[in-house]
Formats: structure tokens, sequence, C-alpha cells
């Protein structure tokens, strides 16, 4: 959904989506993966200022304590208000024992000094010992997913949402198989699935599917993630994309505006991270984009079925692309077609 505000005598184009909280949220917002300790202050500080409205946030990223910083200055100098800001979060996989749930939200409550989060993700349904760090992992540190765990989990992050802590949950890196699986014991539906999706895996059919469920996808690494951990020498690099460069081009566009808008296009949540506050608005003028009919269709085609995120770093002794991410299983999964059909219907160029 489009709202057109009139600000400061400019026309802003707001992309919102509905959560099955009854919740409007921002469906644009800034990612702060992979942005330093020094650098991801200025960034949420750029973008709260040029109109952002949303932000991501996780634990594990190691930076809610800066981020907290410019949060509460934007605050107190009245750039924004706390509850016209989305602010999300994300339970590391270090806490997903059902006890460990609230301690380590009230952990990312106190570091972004917040009083709550619109909404908080299990980061990974796989888990990691207690006290494990990222960068030494062991193969004994490597948990591994276990579905029981993972309910009990979900469990932990309900209370949350009865505690007020927490206004949604959701999940994050889910397959059809996982999400099945957390649905037969949720009593709260996941509000979210962020997930990688870009223009080489579109992950149509996980949308469909979580569109039947009431769940939104969100995407990460929109624009293939050039900086990623571990790059194949076959990987397609999605920015060079000659279709995409075409559509550039028509719209006077750079070929990252077109990988957003086309996100929004599709009726996703999307989160372009950048420390550059020059790219912080370049990203944001993605939501004047207008793609039209035949733009969709070039894009939708070029969709290679190719992930470029692994979740490597999390993979025990057998573990293999197919089996971490439910390949096999995933594929057989039939979606009720007026599912699909409801889901095309609401895409842009449809």
């Amino acid at each position: 959904a489009r709202d057109y505000n009139l600000a400061s005598g400019v026309m802003a184009m707001e992309w919102t989506v509905t959560l099955n909280t009854g919740t409007k949220a921002p469906a644009f917002g800034l990612g702060t993966w992979q942005s330093k300790p020094g650098e991801v202050a200025k960034a949420v500080d750029a973008a709260l200022r040029a109109g952002y409205r949303s932000i991501d946030c996780a634990y594990a990223y190691g930076n809610e304590g800066e981020i907290g910083e410019a949060l509460q200055k934007c605050f107190k100098e009245g750039v924004v208000k706390r509850e016209d800001v989305f602010i999300t979060s994300k339970l590391w996989n270090t806490d997903h024992a059902k006890e460990d749930v609230l301690l380590a939200c009230q952990t990312t409550l106190k570091n972004l000094q917040l009083d709550y989060l619109d909404l908080y993700l299990i980061h990974w349904p796989v888990s990691l010992r207690k006290g494990s760090q990222i960068r030494s992992l062991t193969m004994e540190d490597r948990l591994g997913y276990n579905p029981e765990e993972v309910a009990e989990c979900w469990k932990g992050m309900e209370e949350l949402v009865e505690k007020g802590l927490v206004k949604a949950i959701g999940i994050s890196n889910f397959t059809i198989t996982k999400t099945e699986r957390l649905l037969q014991t949720a009593k709260i539906v996941p509000a979210v699935n962020q997930v990688e999706i870009q223009p080489y895996f579109q992950q149509q059919k996980l949308k469909e599917y979580s569109q039947g469920k009431g769940i939104l996808l969100e995407a990460y690494s929109p624009l293939g993630n050039p900086t990623r951990p571990i790059k194949l020498d076959d990987d397609p690099v999605v920015l060079d994309d000659p279709v995409m460069k075409e559509i550039a081009t028509k719209l006077n566009a750079t070929v990252a505006q077109v990988c957003i808008s086309f996100a929004l296009h599709r009726g996703l949540v999307v989160i372009p991270k950048t420390v550059n506050p020059a790219r912080v608005v370049e990203n944001l003028k993605s939501t004047e984009l207008k793609l039209d009919a035949e733009d969709m269709r070039r894009l939708r085609d070029i969709d290679k079925n190719h992930r470029l995120l692994f979740g490597k770093i999390f993979w025990r002794e057998n573990d293999n692309l197919e089996n971490f991410w439910d390949v096999v299983e995933d594929e057989k999964f039939v979606v009720k077609p007026p599912e699909a059909k409801k889901q095309r219907s609401e895409e842009t160029g449809q």
C-alpha cells in the first residue's frame, strides 16, 4: 500500500504493510548488519533525518549500544518520536532456551535504551551452545535445529508479548518446512519471516506460502550483499544484471534502487544496509520509483533460484545446502492454489 504525505511541500511516497497484529509498519527500513561501531550511529542518524521510519537491529551485530545512543539523540532533538519509528531486533542462537529469552530481550532493550520493541525475531532456527562466540565456533558449539527446542523458544517469545516488552514476534531464516513445524504448536502466528531475497533468489514459493499463513516476508540482502562473508567463484553478481541495468537507465535510477523497488512492488518489507550517508538517501529514493507491469515481468524472469548466503558457519558435520535449507522438503510442499492466486493478485503488475 502507498500513502502519499505532503511534507515540506514535497510529495513523499511511503510504502506500508499491515502485520497480522493489525499494526501498520513501514515496508522500507535501514538494515544494520555488518555496520561497524563508529559508523552505525551516523547511518541511523542520517536515516532518521532523511525520513526512514524503520530500523532493523540484532544482538549479534554487536552494535545495538551505539544504535541506542543514536536513537536517543534523535528522540531528544525532536527529529522523530519513539512511537513513529518501527524498531526490530533478534534473539541470538545461544539464547533459544525458554528461560533465556526474557533476559536476552531485556539486554537488547537496555542496549537500545528502549522500553519495548516493535518486532522481535528468532534470528535463526538453529541453536548454538550457551556462551559460544561466533568468531570461534567449534563443531560442539553447533547444536543444530531441534523443532521441540524452537517450539519452547517460541513460548518464551509469546511471553514477551504478554509482558508488553515486544509488540510483535517473528522468525528469520525459516524455511516452509520449519515454519510449518512451528505453527503446529504456536499460539501466536509469526508476524514476519526475514530471509534472503534478491532478484536472483526471489523465493516466490515461500512468499505465496507465507501469504496464506498471514506471515509477511522481509527481504535482507536485497542487493545480493556484495560484502557477504563467503563468495563462490560461480556466484552471479546481482548488480551487474543487464535487465536491471536497462530498467535503471529507463527510470534514471541506479541498479540498487531498482532492486529495492522490485522488492517493494512485490509486497515485501525490505531493509537495505549501508553506513554511507549519501547511500542512505539514495536507497530512500527507491521508494519513489514506479515499475510498470512489463518491468515486473522482466524482473521476475531473471530469478535464478540462487542463494548467496548459506549460513554455513552454523553447519554441523553432515550438513549441506540441501538439508540445512530443507530444499527437497520445501520443493515437495504444495501451496494451496487459492493462497498463490491471492498473493499474485496483490503484486503490482499482475
